[in-house]
């Protein structure tokens, strides 16, 4: 039997809602023309949205406004209440916009906006590059060539990619792809078309293998030669590899590719017991996600507690409790010594029977091309606030970029999705010549079964967590503070907390 329409929620904007049911500052969701449309006050001023984020369909109702933008409650998307536009990551696709009109103390939503492509920015610097050459084909990599586009750039881009796939949403390899929940058509983050129809050059599975500054030309590993007049690392990070008798078998698999993801899939289908070495948010998620396809899952770590060293002692004992209840079960302050077939032996003298093992024992940068070239290297390739490299017209983002943190007056690097997506599209516009700071409040997310965790900011050292709520109860938000200050706030159904924490930041920054 056929489903019948979708029920739209709210009034009907064509005929019009009261100017004082929509307060300053406020937000409603009605409908216009059989869609859902946001409607956001700011003064005298209505604007009318998409009501849904274009990255995972956030409820924008539950989000925050900050002046004339409206952030995701989800994962912290921005968009331009004006015009649409796609301020922050993880979103790239723009709001749809409707025309109001305010007539009689009466708010009324009339025709869709035609959309506009953005007004290209002029670089201070007033020289524009003719040729831009990315070389990494993961989330920096990808928002770098969309946002020059996007901004117009009518030079030649080039990406080199040792990926064979196009460039994918990797958070959902770890959790609804892996899990079953989401089509493969979900992962990559556009299809083919778009790089042919926005003349980005691609190379998959093309690697690179030095950069010659003199001829200012990436030499690929083939012996070809493409030469750039600004360049972008965003090599990223790969899996640490297992270093213990039988790792090389194929039932060992690491998680960083659609291929790595699809391998572990095809795996899981014809297998019951897998074993997960690693308790941090990768390992865990996987350890989730087979749950859910049914897979009994063991967790092996060298940890007292899961994620202790970045979200603490209680976060962790909850962490933990909350995959047991959903079968995991953790072998804690122990590491494997030996895989033998399918029989799993730990230093401690136990053995565990596994069809299959999933490493998730950590990443390191990929900083061999930056090395190789003699860029400045500190456990990262190390770039000022403009994510410029020691050499002029070359930049870094993404996993491998160490940079000035001004929130936390430290040199940092993350290895967070949304940081590298928003570090590609500093990256692109300062390759233009804007010399904008990268200023962005890091943020990431975790899903473990039905619990979000969000986590804004950077604490690698605290002195105290202040929590509020009840973290068993999965309502709380606990700050990570150092000398009294807030360096990072971790939340479970807090969403517009988690919000103004990240603006809180911001500001801070700003003054």
């Amino acid at each position: 039997m056929a489903e019948g329409p979708t029920k739209l929620a709210g009034p009907d904007l064509v005929q019009g809602i009261a100017l004082s049911d929509l307060s300053d500052g406020g937000k409603l969701v009605g409908h216009c023309g059989g869609e859902q449309v946001l409607l956001v006050r700011r003064g005298s001023e209505v604007f009318a949205t998409g009501a849904t984020c274009t990255h995972y369909g956030g409820p924008l109702v539950e989000g925050l406004v900050v002046g004339n933008t409206v952030r995701c409650p989800w994962h912290h998307a921005c968009f331009d209440l004006r015009t649409g536009e796609a301020l922050h990551a993880p979103a790239f696709n723009p709001l749809a916009c409707w025309s109001v009109e305010q007539r009689d103390d009466r708010i009324f939503v009339r025709e869709k906006r035609e959309r506009r492509a953005p007004e290209p920015r002029r670089g201070s610097s007033g020289r524009i590059p003719g040729k831009i050459v990315i070389v990494g084909g993961g989330a920096a990599g990808f928002a770098a060539a969309e946002t020059l586009r996007r901004k117009q750039y009518q030079g030649s881009i080039v990406m080199v990619s040792d990926d064979q796939e196009l460039p994918v949403d990797r958070p959902n390899l770890s959790k609804d792809y892996l899990a079953g929940k989401a089509p493969e058509d979900w992962v990559p983050l556009r299809g083919e078309k778009f790089y042919s129809k926005n003349g980005i050059d691609l190379h998959l599975n093309t690697k690179a293998d030095r950069i010659d500054l003199h001829s200012r030309e990436v030499v690929l590993a083939g012996g070809g030669r493409i030469p750039y007049d600004s360049l972008l690392l965003a090599t990223g990070a790969e899996p640490v590899r297992l270093a213990i008798p039988g790792a090389e078998q194929s039932r060992v698999h690491t998680l960083r590719s659609i291929a790595d993801c699809k391998a572990i899939i095809e795996r899981a289908a014809n297998a019951r017991r897998c074993v997960v070495l690693g308790a941090s948010f990768i390992g865990l998620e996987v350890a989730a996600a087979l749950r859910s396809r049914g897979i009994d899952v063991h967790v092996v770590a060298p940890d007292k507690r899961p994620m202790e060293r970045v979200l603490g002692r209680q976060m962790g004992d909850f962490i933990r409790t909350l995959h047991e209840e959903n079968g995991v079960v953790f072998h804690l302050q122990d590491t494997a010594a030996s895989l033998d077939g399918s029989k799993l032996k730990l230093n401690s003298g136990g053995t565990l029977a596994a069809d299959f093992v999933v490493a998730g024992v950590g990443v390191r940068p990929r900083i061999g091309l930056a090395e190789k070239a003699g860029l400045s290297v500190d456990r990262g390739v190390v770039v000022n606030s403009f994510l410029e490299t020691s050499a002029p017209g070359i930049f870094a983002a993404g996993d491998i970029a160490r940079w000035p943190d001004p929130h936390s007056g430290e040199n940092i690097r993350v290895e967070h999705w949304v940081v590298a997506e928003r570090q590609g599209r500093t990256a692109a516009l300062n390759m233009l010549g804007h010399r904008e700071r990268f200023t962005a409040v890091p943020f990431f997310w975790s899903q473990h079964y039905d619990v979000p965790i969000n986590y804004v900011g950077h604490a690698e050292q605290w002195d105290d967590i202040a929590v509020d709520g009840d973290i068993a109860a999965k309502d709380c938000l606990l700050r990570f503070k150092r000398g009294g200050r807030t360096l990072a706030v971790a939340s479970i159904f807090r969403d517009i907390e988690s919000l103004e924490a990240e603006v809180a930041m911001e500001r801070q920054m700003a003054t």
